[in-house]
């Protein structure tokens, strides 16, 4: 089934579908490249039907889940689709390279800038201004945008804090407390050990921050504020580093948020940090 193409593979598989099975499949065929970047809830939202139909879709496929299903859609786009204007090709020079990932890392910033609602970003940094102490954390490649995130605000407070891999976070999220704060990055806000790291800090009372893609997230209906990030990526090019441009850019507006909140604390901890880094330059 792997080796066969998506297209054909729907196509065979179109008389067996159920009814609101067939309503996916033709708003797959009607809006392919659209949704490929769709989470599961949007798509079932843009079909019409429920999450659960949009499982058993991807499975009558021959898919484990969908996230599976929108890889081999993804593949079939770019096998099909005409390359995007000023998308590099094969043989491109170094020069086009550059226009082009400074034109892709202005786009991630823009959009996200256009998707940033400023309350939300007001919400957070009340909540981190008020928290005891807060944790940066997230998965794999959002794991080291967190601790990025955790060294930008540890300039200026010793409140934030960090934890390597899910167990530990899983260990910390279970000891917090109503005056935690947790901040996840996680681009698709729906991964298995963030909902776990979020459900255990929930349930000790602790005030979640999601910074994520998708506003129908799973995380974020557990999320007390979630900061949207504009920023496209295709299932064939996650990590991507304008995605990470685009969390960051996140990161500096609420970091900047809450520097501004309390300018005169913050202008002496720069001061004392600077001072204490600077006999180890050359």
């Amino acid at each position: 089934m792997k080796e066969q193409s998506f297209w054909q593979l729907l196509r065979d598989k179109h008389n067996d579908l159920t009814k609101s099975g067939r309503l996916v499949a033709d708003y797959l065929v009607q809006h392919p490249e659209e949704a490929q970047y769709l989470s599961i809830s949007s798509l079932a939202k843009a079909c019409g039907v429920a999450e659960a139909t949009i499982f058993r879709f991807c499975r009558s496929l021959g898919f484990d889940g969908y996230n599976e299903m929108k890889i081999a859609l993804a593949q079939a786009n770019a096998a099909v689709l005409p390359a995007a204007a000023g998308k590099p090709e094969p043989g491109s020079d170094t020069a086009a390279l550059c226009a082009y990932a400074a034109a892709v890392s202005t786009e991630a910033i823009t959009g996200t800038r256009d998707t940033l609602d400023p309350a939300a970003v007001d919400r957070a940094a009340t909540l981190l201004q008020r928290a005891r102490q807060v944790y940066c954390f997230g998965q794999g490649g959002s794991q080291v945008l967190a601790n990025d995130i955790w060294a930008r605000f540890a300039t200026v407070t010793t409140k934030f804090h960090t934890a390597g891999d899910s167990h530990m976070q899983a260990l910390t999220a279970s000891l917090m407390g109503p005056e935690d704060v947790v901040l996840f990055v996680s681009y698709s806000g729906a991964t298995r050990d963030m909902l776990e790291t979020l459900r255990l800090a929930k349930s000790c009372g602790a005030h979640i921050i999601l910074m994520t893609h998708y506003a129908d997230a799973p995380g974020a209906a557990l999320a007390d504020v979630v900061l949207l990030c504009g920023a496209q990526e295709s299932p064939l090019e996650g990590g991507s580093i304008a995605a990470k441009i685009a969390m960051l850019y996140v990161a500096e507006v609420l970091v900047l948020r809450f520097t501004m909140d309390n300018l005169e604390l913050t202008t002496i901890a720069k001061q004392r940090t600077s001072k204490a880094l600077a006999p180890k330059l050359l």
